[in-house]
């Protein structure tokens, strides 16, 4: 089966089953494109009974390739990807995404989350 997010967006159904599925987003970063902002990737997933298997993502701009396995790690260009063992989050990065849900509903919860991540003395 195949799950393609741009045909997603544009309204049409699609079911997740346990079927080997791959998901793909030819245009990961779709509003960064329009805008001509250069983080934009192609990204592909692979799912087996609802279970990610892997994932690619190749970030264009940048040309990395971004790989990961189930139970085998993350790679970027081969080379192995670890968290950096912070635990103080106000020693950390933050970066959110309010994606593009504009339903009063969806902005009273993403207002609330990032209403609470800012109360928090962090770097971002």
């Amino acid at each position: 089966s195949f799950i393609g997010e741009e045909s997603v967006a544009a309204g049409e159904g699609s079911i997740l089953t346990d079927n080997p599925t791959w998901i793909i987003d030819p245009i990961d970063g779709t509003t960064n494109f329009v805008h001509r902002f250069p983080f934009v990737a192609v990204s592909i997933g692979f799912v087996v009974n609802k279970k990610i298997e892997f994932g690619i993502v190749y970030s264009c701009i940048e040309d990395k390739m971004y790989t990961a396995r189930k139970g085998k790690g993350a790679f970027c260009n081969g080379q192995k990807l670890q968290v950096s063992g912070q635990e103080d989050i106000t020693k950390s990065l933050l970066v959110t995404e309010l994606g593009s849900n504009r339903d009063p509903e969806a902005i009273k919860i993403i207002l609330s989350n990032m209403e609470r991540l800012l109360s928090i003395p962090i770097h971002g």
